[in-house]
């Protein structure tokens, strides 16, 4: 930020982007304005959102209200269980005039993806999302089909302990740069909620895009630029590796996680104004980028683990 002469700072061209950005998705998610951040922290990261909740509370709005925000295409995929891989990536199909086998793009080739209710699609079907998720590609009996940047993942999944869901595997949870709940809303802003939602028209129409793709790619192409210092890196080793050697942590955490967290880190400094990352950005973050990659005994998520590695090591100046 810089400073002004009466001692106020201004803000970025980017701070204001993502102020608009969440003012506008607002307007549909009431008292949540802390799950709406770290929705857009994940799409200046590049990396993929995963709500974790009861049904109702509105994840697929959320979804919804930030794909209007954004001159993006957006396609939504129901995941159940007859659902097929094809049915997600897209399949070569016989055209009978031509007599060839054609390339029909599936709901994948899209800016922004919604995934509702994805654990309730077998474990072959979830696979589909594993290379796309990763590297931005399909690829259809040897043919690899590039996606148009930017893409951007949301899936919403079920408690498991709901009938019907499927757990999704290790390899498809670490995909997730984050995963968040949405929970239930404060009495006065549910309250809000029913005015905003009972109106006659559809409050979700009203939502127009404030943030073009271009500026989307803008925000994630000065992510990447963020200076993160040698001690802050050897922080964040520190950190994964807190995690990793906790006797209550069952589940090996990747270096992909390491990467993930850094890159979140420098895209809340580069909403907060700043040119570097802090030690404040990686402690608020590492709960919700680390969480779902750690498994207790009692099959619980790590928030809990996570945060205490954090607590008990030393963080530089």
């Amino acid at each position: 930020m810089m400073p002004m002469p009466d001692g106020e700072t201004s803000k970025t061209p980017y701070e204001e982007q993502f102020q608009r950005v969440l003012g506008n998705v607002r307007k549909v998610i009431l008292g949540k304005d802390d799950v709406i951040t770290r929705v857009l922290w994940c799409a200046a990261a590049q990396g993929h959102v995963l709500f974790r909740d009861v049904p109702g509370v509105g994840k697929t709005m959320l979804a919804k209200a930030f794909a209007a925000s954004v001159s993006c295409t957006f396609k939504r995929i129901q995941f159940t269980p007859d659902l097929l891989p094809m049915d997600v990536t897209g399949a070569n199909v016989f055209n009978m005039r031509q007599k060839t086998f054609d390339f029909v793009p599936g709901p994948v080739f899209t800016n922004v993806l919604l995934g509702d209710e994805i654990n309730r699609a077998p474990p072959k079907t979830q696979s589909a999302l594993l290379e796309v998720m990763e590297e931005r590609q399909v690829t259809i009996e040897g043919t690899t089909h590039k996606l148009e940047p930017p893409f951007m993942a949301i899936a919403t999944m079920n408690p498991l302990d709901d009938e019907g869901t499927y757990m999704l595997p290790a390899a498809q949870m670490d995909r997730f740069m984050m995963m968040l709940s949405v929970g239930y809303p404060p009495e006065e802003a549910e309250s809000r909620m029913l005015e905003v939602h009972l109106a006659p028209d559809p409050v979700l129409e009203d939502v127009e895009p404030v943030l073009t793709q271009a500026e989307l790619i803008g925000w994630q192409a000065a992510c990447r630029k963020v200076y993160v210092a040698p001690e802050l890196r050897t922080y964040i080793v520190s950190v994964l590796r807190a995690v990793r050697s906790d006797d209550r942590n069952l589940r090996s955490v990747s270096p992909r996680s390491t990467l993930l967290l850094a890159r979140a880190a420098q895209a809340r400094a580069l909403f907060a104004g700043r040119a570097f990352v802090n030690v404040e950005d990686v402690k608020v973050l590492a709960p919700d980028v680390l969480g779902h990659r750690v498994l207790t005994s009692d099959s619980g998520v790590g928030r809990e683990l996570v945060v205490r590695c954090l607590e008990r090591l030393p963080a530089p100046a």
